[in-house]
């Protein structure tokens, strides 16, 4: 009996030691991942500073989404809120939140209200579609961006020219629907495509056709747009020997027609 005893005996021993050796590798096991979990995770998390509605917000994270960032530090954002993202280095990451406030845009006596998280002016009347080289603003386009401001805008100095060219050339007398900008009076001549050196190409390389007259370019500089009562539309690109002055010849499309035409006086009105 007591033999049974010992062998008993050895036997629990020898559980007792696979136990205690099975503990030592799973400590050892312990011990291995968290040094190795200790000397790697650090690089893998970096620091984020969330400057927001006037606090700054500190998160330790392993995200580099910022919107996943902003989400879990419970930074809500509206439709019309920006963010802006600095890195600092491979360890830290500065996240600014810029909250849209309203605005007033007034140009002449029509109001529109808006709202804007941009920093400056002219970046809020880009953001709004405005042109900024057709516009003028009290305080420039370098004036921030407060809360509840008006931004008294108006035409640039370049709109406002073109406005009155515009205008000019309204009160303009008209020919034919057409306004022009001065008129004489010429004694007018015929021609054929065939005349001269019976190659049909003017002085300025067009060819020669109706609607094609020759002038003294010291009176109607060449490719000057025309008209002329009876004829119609003209371009002066031909000169010629016999056409000085307050003359012109007007290309005809055959012989009778410049031969009925003759030789008259018009008026030649410079569109």
């Amino acid at each position: 009996m007591s033999c049974d005893i010992r062998i008993h005996n050895h036997k629990n021993e020898k559980r007792n030691t696979q136990k205690i050796i099975l503990c030592m590798m799973l400590g050892m096991i312990l011990m291995f991942t968290a040094g190795f979990t200790r000397t790697t995770n650090p690089t893998s998390i970096h620091q984020v500073s969330i400057h927001v509605d006037g606090e700054t917000l500190t998160e330790n994270t392993t995200h580099t989404n910022p919107q996943l960032i902003l989400a879990r530090a419970g930074v809500t954002m509206g439709e019309k809120d920006e963010y802006y993202l600095h890195k600092v280095n491979d360890q830290k990451t500065e996240i600014t939140v810029y909250r849209a406030v309203p605005i007033t845009v007034q140009y002449k006596d029509q109001k529109r209200e808006f709202l804007t998280s941009k920093q400056n002016v002219g970046d809020a009347l880009l953001d709004l579609g405005y042109r900024l080289e057709d516009i003028e603003v009290s305080g420039g386009f370098d004036a921030p961006v407060k809360e509840n401001m008006t931004i008294q805008m108006k035409d640039s100095a370049a709109v406002v020219a073109a406005q009155q060219e515009a205008q000019q050339a309204d009160t303009r007398p008209t020919v034919a629907s057409r306004p022009y900008q001065a008129v004489y009076t010429m004694e007018a001549t015929a021609y054929l495509p065939s005349d001269g050196g019976g190659s049909g190409i003017t002085a300025t390389g067009m060819y020669a056709a109706r609607g094609v007259v020759a002038v003294d370019p010291s009176v109607i500089p060449l490719g000057t747009r025309l008209y002329i009562p009876g004829y119609g539309e003209a371009i002066a690109a031909d000169t010629g020997g016999a056409i000085i002055g307050n003359r012109i010849d007007l290309c005809m499309e055959s012989y009778g027609e410049a031969m009925q035409f003759g030789r008259r006086y018009v008026e030649v009105y410079v569109l």
